[in-house]
């Protein structure tokens, strides 16, 4: 097997958290290169989705899986599944495309931790591209025959948590009249402009892609774009980060203009401090490991002992706006930013199996 091209000493990255396992994946003939890493799995195997992109070195493709595996243990617990929280990054290169070889070695790596971990789409890996992984790996989820694509249902999530912000900062959840800035246009982003958008709400929107706001402006008319740069300083009731994730940090929390912040993108705070920035500011943050935890509860619902049930995933989807309205009434009642709430009462159901009902 290859070395990394840099010695990365992983107990001393400031996103280890004392992460079960973590291991470095390569291929010498297809090119394919990243890491898998499995955060905790105290109430089950891991799962999460394999995420495809760009790196600058192989300390940012880490570094990202040990963020998006601990996200996903939390995401896992208050959506009450019985799943650890595991991820892995591919590292994207030019010179080596996603050929189906590619996928194809890359889903032997999978089958290397015989179950241990279940993975699917994620940035930059399709429904079609789980597809292929399938049919060298069965612990593949998200499929097209089976649960399919998991961003409708991480949008569907956002969407009953931005109306669990509305009840508590407006005093209703209508979202007919109320002002939001969505920031990327890709499928979680669209299809929550989709969902805003039939209830009468009024959208600004912007995206690095000409053809992600051509589509945009050609099913909701009335959206009105703006700079990417520049969409979190609109003056709005909601602001709902849907691409990358590091959005917040102290200079952008002072130059938003919204009452709520809830989003579908991951790991949208720089750091856990930054909620704090945003609870200071009277900003009602929805932690996004809470709004976007559709995704994850529509493709697990494959591995259930009965098999896929829809209706059932949306009655859990629908569920996340009742998680978020308890945290931000814990939130309210300990004076304390929704993410600390959150990760406490994450870290109960994890290490005490705690039921979230059972918490006051």
């Amino acid at each position: 097997m290859k070395k990394m091209n840099e010695k990365i000493e992983i107990e001393n990255m400031s996103d280890y958290d004392n992460h079960e396992m973590v291991s470095f994946f390569y291929d010498d003939k297809t090119g394919l290169k990243g890491f898998i890493s499995i955060h905790n799995t105290n109430l089950g195997s891991a799962t999460g989705g394999t995420r495809y992109a760009e790196y600058p070195n192989e300390s940012a493709a880490l570094s990202d899986a040990l963020r998006l595996s601990k996200a996903m243990t939390y995401k896992c617990a208050l959506a009450g599944l019985l799943y650890g929280g595991g991820k892995a990054v591919i590292m994207k290169d030019a010179k080596h495309p996603k050929t189906k070889e590619f996928l194809y070695t890359y889903a032997e790596k999978v089958n290397l931790l015989n179950g241990n971990f279940s993975t699917g789409e994620d940035v930059g890996i399709s429904e079609k591209d789980a597809g292929i992984l399938a049919q060298k790996s069965k612990f593949i989820i998200g499929s097209p025959e089976k649960a399919g694509d998991p961003s409708p249902w991480a949008s569907l999530g956002v969407f009953y948590a931005i109306r669990a912000a509305l009840k508590n900062v407006f005093g209703n959840e209508e979202i007919k009249g109320k002002t939001f800035a969505v920031k990327g246009l890709g499928k979680v982003g669209l299809e929550l402009c989709r969902l805003l958008y039939e209830q009468g709400a009024e959208i600004v929107a912007a995206d690095i892609s000409e053809q992600a706001i051509k589509t945009a402006k050609k099913k909701f008319p009335k959206i009105k774009i703006v700079s990417s740069q520049n969409i979190h300083k609109e003056k709005v009731d909601v602001y709902s980060p849907c691409a990358m994730g590091n959005e917040f940090n102290a200079k952008k929390i002072g130059e938003l203009k919204c009452r709520i912040v809830c989003g579908g993108a991951n790991n949208q705070l720089v750091s856990v401090k930054d909620g704090e920035g945003l609870y200071k500011r009277n900003i009602l943050y929805i932690p996004d490991y809470l709004a976007n935890g559709g995704g994850v509860i529509n493709v697990v619902a494959e591995l259930d002992k009965g098999g896929y049930n829809r209706g059932r995933v949306l009655e859990k989807v629908k569920n996340i706006q009742n998680t978020a309205a308890k945290i931000i009434e814990m939130s309210q009642k300990l004076k304390k930013p929704t993410n600390y709430v959150a990760d406490e009462l994450a870290k109960s159901i994890i290490y005490n199996k705690k039921p979230i009902l059972n918490e006051t």
